[in-house]
């Protein structure tokens, strides 16, 4: 998870780049924490602490099948990626995120690696 505040706080003025990537920490957060939430339920419920409910049954069979769950794909870019490829193009977007904080803005963006990379294009004009 990303520390929204303390990184908006950090900004003194934001410039319009600096929106978009708390915009984007905002979006990636939200489907860290559905992935989180998400994993420990379907874990929960295969120890039967829980009940299976249709939407752990497709996380866990997509799972089992390689595919994006669904649940995950609504708060995600729009990928035909399956799973393996999908954790490391999300992998590569936390990298992207983190390096962007910890350092300086890309000289080099990664545009795919951007949940909405027209709100990027849009900050630079």
């Amino acid at each position: 998870m990303f520390d929204e505040y303390n990184i908006r706080k950090s900004f003194d003025v934001p410039s319009p780049t600096q929106i978009v990537l708390l915009q984007e920490l905002e979006r990636f957060n939200i489907l860290i924490r559905r992935m989180s939430s998400t994993i420990s339920d379907l874990k929960r419920a295969l120890k039967g602490e829980i009940g299976m409910s249709a939407d752990l049954e497709s996380l866990g069979n997509s799972f089992f099948n390689g595919f994006l769950p669904p649940m995950w794909a609504k708060l995600a870019p729009q990928t035909q990626k399956n799973l393996v490829n999908w954790i490391t193009h999300f992998d590569k977007r936390n990298k992207q995120y983190r390096d962007w904080i910890d350092f300086e803005e890309p000289k080099v963006i990664w545009l795919s690696g951007l949940h909405i990379p027209e709100s990027y294009l849009t900050a630079l004009i």
